[in-house]
């Protein structure tokens, strides 16, 4: 039996207030996200997966609070999956079939550490 590990992939993309998706092409962009999420469940990969809301704080050393969220080299943190895998290539693998990428997103797979 392999040995496997838990990754998570973190979906990154860029804001923008200019685009905004019609109804067909969310209903689209939902389908894709089922099949990609139903493709790594159903090779028992699948640990569990988040979409992020739009309202947060951010905390800062000094205690001080900021409404909203981080925005890093113009990107948001747009949700999150951990996966079971024997490696990060397959991790990998696995994330290249990531519907954030058809939007111009990007995925970004690291191993999970269990503190």
């Amino acid at each position: 039996m392999v040995q496997t590990k838990e990754f998570m992939l973190l979906f990154r993309y860029e804001p923008s207030n200019d685009y905004q998706p019609t109804e067909a092409q969310m209903n689209e962009q939902q389908q894709l996200w089922g099949a990609f999420i139903g493709t790594i469940a159903i090779q028992e990969k699948l640990v569990s997966t988040h979409q992020l809301g739009f309202e947060g704080n951010q905390i800062f050393p000094d205690k001080t609070v900021k409404q909203g969220f981080c925005i890093a080299e113009n990107q948001i943190l747009g949700g999150n999956m951990v996966v079971r895998a024997a490696s990060l290539d397959e991790a990998t693998e696995l994330a290249k079939d990531c519907p954030i990428l058809l939007m111009g997103g990007m995925v970004e797979v690291r191993e999970v550490t269990p503190m």
